[in-house]
């Protein structure tokens, strides 16, 4: 069915859509010297003691390699335009097919994050759509620049920069555009936390897909390996504290053995290298510097920070159960030698990626195969979980017929 795309007015070609993506790799390399230093001044001027968003914001050689990896890596994707999905001969003789097709035009607003303007945009434009940026001011500079190098690529090609456009607008003008955009909208995605999201939500008038907010759980069984538990609430919790796949909360059955002694433990690990504030409710530990989670709202708070709960829980389904009800439903992984426990816990756990024996920061579109991300969705429609290529598009019906009534 690719020829459908490509014989429609205005739909790109797969050839033209991977052109754009290799010389916007060629052209981030050139600009790697400049990127850098326009985003140290950006970093000089912001607080570090957000410590989440700096970590978002800073760009280095590091995340330039990762730009440029993603774009290379949505380039070298198959096309998910025109892809048949359904087709089906009814008995009139008709040909009915539903074939996947461009959303339109797509926004995405994000705080920090100079990478999301590279995978993004390269996302949205290989699966045909135009993309409107909103990035936040702390991050300005780095993106304008980006969409510019962005620019380079299309009109080297020869192809409209409208593909590829930069909202340049404050709070205010963002609020006015949200209610009374000056061009079609047909999906926004909010990518950041909870003031964000509801900010979108609450002006928005078409379809907000939510992405972004975390508070991951860990459960760890009775019958679990602690020194994986050990390693992977280590790992889940301080490899990225800014990102959406880290952890939060960790529950801990009572059945487990020497309980205690495992979460002194993994409170002492937690601290080796950094500064880790660590709630607790009552008889969790009898480590002296902890603080006791006071109130219920904690369990719901996403904490984006070296901060870490610890919980005691009568068995799987009382994890499950504390799960579903505070957790943001992105991540939730249990630690346990029992399969069966296993299947039940992933089957009941409401998240969008459940985990058995692994850490939660591989939930992202890079380690699930899809090269780069546009965002990672907590909503149930249309799609959930990391959203890639593939799930970037809407889907359209094509019917056949020789002159069918009904």
């Amino acid at each position: 069915m690719e020829t459908i795309a490509k014989a429609t007015k205005g739909i790109l070609s797969f050839s033209q859509k991977n052109e754009v993506l290799h010389k916007m790799a060629t052209i981030i390399e050139g600009c790697r010297a400049e990127l850098i230093e326009i985003n140290r001044i950006e970093c000089q001027n912001f607080d570090e003691a957000d410590r989440a968003l700096y970590d978002r914001l800073k760009v280095n050689d590091v995340k330039i390699d990762d730009m440029i990896e993603a774009v290379n890596t949505v380039a070298a994707k198959p096309d998910p335009i025109g892809k048949e999905l359904y087709s089906f001969e009814h008995n009139n003789g008709m040909q009915v097919r539903n074939v996947t097709a461009p959303f339109g035009t797509v926004l995405i607003i994000y705080e920090s994050r100079p990478d999301v303007t590279i995978e993004a945009a390269a996302i949205a434009f290989k699966s045909g759509n135009k993309i409107l940026l909103k990035g936040g001011k702390e991050a300005r500079s780095s993106n304008l620049k980006l969409v510019e190098c962005w620019h380079k690529a299309l009109a080297a090609s020869g192809l409209s920069t409208d593909w590829i456009e930069y909202l340049d607008l404050q709070r205010r003008e963002t609020q006015a555009f949200l209610i009374k955009p000056n061009q079609p909208l047909n999906l926004i995605v909010p990518r950041g936390g909870d003031k964000l999201i509801e900010f979108v939500k609450t002006h928005a008038k078409c379809p907000v897909l939510v992405s972004g907010r975390g508070n991951n759980f860990l459960y760890v069984h009775e019958l679990a390996d602690v020194e994986i538990a050990k390693a992977i609430i280590i790992n889940a919790k301080l490899t990225k504290i800014s990102a959406c796949n880290a952890l939060d909360k960790v529950l801990i059955d009572e059945n487990l053995p020497n309980k205690i002694q495992f979460i002194d433990d993994v409170i002492d690990a937690l601290r080796a290298d950094q500064t880790v504030e660590v709630f607790v409710d009552e008889s969790t530990t009898t480590n002296k510097e902890v603080s006791l989670i006071k109130e219920e709202q904690l369990w719901y708070t996403e904490f984006l920070d070296y901060k870490i709960a610890f919980g005691l829980v009568a068995d799987e389904n009382e994890a499950i159960g504390k799960i579903n009800k505070y957790s943001g439903g992105h991540s939730a992984s249990i630690i346990t030698q029992n399969d069966e426990i296993a299947k039940h816990f992933m089957i009941n756990v409401d998240s969008a990626a459940v985990y058995h024996n692994a850490s939660t920061r591989f939930t992202d579109g890079g380690a699930f195969g899809m090269g780069a991300e546009l965002a990672i969705s907590t909503e149930k429609m249309h799609h959930r979980g990391p959203l890639g290529l593939e799930q970037l598009v809407s889907n359209k019906w094509y019917i056949k017929g020789n002159g069918q009534i009904r």
